[in-house]
């Protein structure tokens, strides 16, 4: 008897996430269409955490890639599409857990979309909310729009109930067509955390591929930012400085620059609002917008992680 070819791989990257990765297997088990030959591939990105042997005990065919030193998502995503077998791959992050029906309306919506290289979720809080997760393509256009508040109107394009083409959907549970990954090189490894995505759409799209949002399709993504300052700094200048990565490398210095002062001006506003108002830490809305400022200063999950492996 010959073997079915797999048509969905399964690309879940782990970072000290034992428990989070365990639901996550769990739900693709729940959530995978019947009839639709598959893999799952666990990269498991040097925890210290059990990770990789509470994989190893589950009952099932998974493939375990263990890390032996930390390197970024864009880098781990790259590596589970050069070894997925399926002509899609479900990029999933370990704190997703697809919902019923999910895999089979990301699956369906690139079958009918020939020219779709990636389609997103919609993405649900831990209390079952949906949350933005698919955006127009940063630029000096987006940035003025967050600088006078209207980003959820002009930029958040995760909206409606319809498949819709979108710019570029969040990789938390984002399925890609292996053929079009290939196609413009995967992910690009200079992003270490934070508008790997984004990048990796952009340059979808400028290859003549569009990627997708299909609201039938829903994923919880577990928040675990921290609001502890200096837990969660790290995380902030990774985030502002791969924007700045992203800004240069697609838009050049010049509106690089004008999207740091724009976007510095409008977490200013933030936290001075939040002198006043007890939702957000001020102190964290300062630290954004001081980052936005000066992307290149301050200690990085990139340079956390090397500094761990050195």
């Amino acid at each position: 008897m010959v073997a079915l070819a797999t048509t969905l791989s399964y690309c879940v990257v782990n970072t000290n996430g034992r428990e989070h990765l365990l639901a996550c297997l769990a739900a693709i088990e729940g959530a995978h269409p019947a009839g639709v030959e598959h893999e799952i591939l666990v990269l498991d990105n040097a925890s210290d955490d059990g990770s990789a042997d509470a994989v190893r005990a589950l009952d099932g065919d998974i493939r375990l890639i263990a890390l032996e030193r930390r390197a970024g998502k864009a880098a781990n995503d790259s590596t589970l599409l050069r070894e997925a077998q399926g002509r899609y791959c479900l990029l999933l992050n370990e704190d997703s857990e697809l919902q019923p029906g999910a895999a089979g309306a990301l699956l369906a919506a690139l079958e009918a979309a020939p020219t779709a290289g990636a389609a997103g979720a919609q993405l649900l809080d831990s209390e079952g909310e949906a949350v933005p997760c698919a955006w127009r393509f940063p630029g000096v256009g987006a940035a003025l729009a967050g600088a006078v508040f209207l980003h959820r109107l002009l930029t958040v394009q995760s909206k409606g109930r319809e498949t819709r083409q979108v710019d570029w959907a969040q990789s938390s549970a984002l399925m890609v067509r292996r053929e079009a990954a290939a196609e413009v090189g995967y992910l690009d490894p200079a992003f270490f955390v934070y508008y790997d995505e984004c990048d990796f759409c952009k340059r979808l799209a400028e290859a003549g591929w569009h990627t997708l949002f299909v609201p039938a399709a829903e994923a919880i993504h577990h928040d675990q930012l921290s609001t502890d300052l200096a837990a969660g700094l790290p995380r902030i200048v990774e985030f502002h400085r791969n924007r700045d990565l992203y800004m240069r490398k697609h838009h050049g210095r010049a509106a690089g620059a004008a999207v740091r002062l724009l976007t510095a001006w409008s977490y200013a506003l933030r936290a001075l609002a939040a002198t006043v108002t007890p939702r957000r830490s001020a102190r964290i809305m300062w630290a954004h917008a001081r980052q936005a400022l000066f992307p290149g200063g301050g200690q990085s999950l990139r340079d956390r992680a090397g500094r761990a492996g050195s």
